[in-house]
């Protein structure tokens, strides 16, 4: 039975989920909620019990020392609310954790079941896949539902994809057996630089949240971090004149492919984000508060990634396949991948707890 001491009425609440493992290429889906978290001084109220659903010989907990106290921090998946300020103010509910080893459908019933006691009118959940774009360019984002309508009234595609997937793509198909409108926010980062962090690529998920349910997400220092990341790469890939080559031929293709589609649509976005910002927009007040929650002690607070130099771009291997390892990479082929986004960061902040 799920109790929620301690959490108050929600204001038009939304659930946003991003999960570590399969769906998440280079931590960019994970960092985008732990910077939603961190911005917003989220505080976890419930966590699930990593008994039901991790193998701890695949995710293993971590062992740390608090004070001379040691400490075991448990591969799981948590749950904060937050309430953003503003002349019209929400709450986000943040599910943040790992794809879990077993038993998935009591998983997603179990988030679901906090969903319908906190009065979720939306699902965003965020995930990454590797794609043949190059770092260079925005970081293209899609968004995808199995709901015709809300396809339609929220400007989607509806997903026609077919084969293996993965949390989250089983995580929508349970929000929409259940009735509960659920999208999902695809980035796609490049293959041949796919260790964490990305920085870019969360802060494209990022605005493309704030588009989404419109609502202005304090960036930080992303749009500084995405500038690093991409400057680094770029010096990186220059050493070796195959690498160069071969993302001066991704760069082609890619303008080739947009040519037609740089429209007023993607102007009017951009437009639209920098007044949002200039105004405030809905939410243009201070990072907003936490909701009480309950006891929280027995599901440790986890420690930030230390990883900041960006990893030494991989030699492009002509056979391989560019999506390999990416999760529901063809997931998210059928929406139109050239209309978002950002040029800007994330902040690499996801849970220390896989070893």
């Amino acid at each position: 039975m799920i109790e929620l001491e301690g959490v108050p009425e929600l204001i038009d609440p939304v659930m946003v989920a991003a999960f570590e493992g399969w769906n998440d290429a280079g931590d960019a889906a994970s960092a985008a909620v732990a910077h939603l978290d961190k911005e917003w001084k989220g505080e976890v109220f419930a966590a699930l019990d990593a008994e039901d659903y991790y193998d701890f010989q695949v995710n293993r907990p971590t062992v740390w020392l608090d004070g001379g106290v040691r400490k075991i921090t448990w591969p799981t998946t948590r749950l904060s609310v937050v309430r953003v300020g503003g002349d019209k103010p929400r709450d986000l509910v943040l599910v943040r954790g790992i794809e879990p080893s077993m038993r998935w459908r009591s998983f997603c019933n179990e988030l679901l079941g906090f969903a319908h006691e906190l009065g979720v009118e939306l699902v965003v959940i965020l995930g990454a896949l590797l794609g043949d774009t190059p770092h260079t360019r925005p970081v293209p984002v899609s968004g995808v539902t199995s709901d015709p309508d809300l396809a339609r009234t929220m400007d989607l595609e509806e997903t026609k994809y077919e084969g293996p997937t993965g949390i989250v793509g089983i995580l929508q198909e349970a929000c929409t057996h259940a009735g509960v409108p659920a999208v999902s926010l695809w980035a796609a980062v490049p293959h041949y630089v796919s260790q964490p962090p990305n920085p870019k690529a969360t802060l494209a998920l990022l605005n493309r949240l704030e588009d989404l349910i419109d609502l202005r997400i304090p960036l930080g220092e992303l749009a500084e971090d995405s500038r690093a990341w991409q400057l680094g790469v770029d010096q990186l890939a220059a050493e070796d004149s195959e690498v160069a080559e071969y993302v001066q031929s991704l760069e082609e293709a890619r303008d080739t492919a947009e040519l037609p589609e740089a429209s007023g649509e993607a102007i009017a976005r951009e437009f639209e984000r920098y007044l949002r910002r200039r105004d405030g927009g809905p939410s243009g007040g201070p990072a907003g508060h936490a909701t009480e929650g309950g006891d929280t002690a027995p599901y440790l607070r986890d420690t930030p990634s230390e990883r900041t130099r960006p990893p030494r771009p991989q030699r492009p291997d002509p056979g391989a396949d560019a999506s390999g390892g990416s999760g529901d990479a063809d997931e998210a082929e059928g929406p139109d991948t050239s209309s978002d986004t950002s040029t800007d960061p994330g902040d690499d902040s996801s849970e220390d707890s896989q070893e």
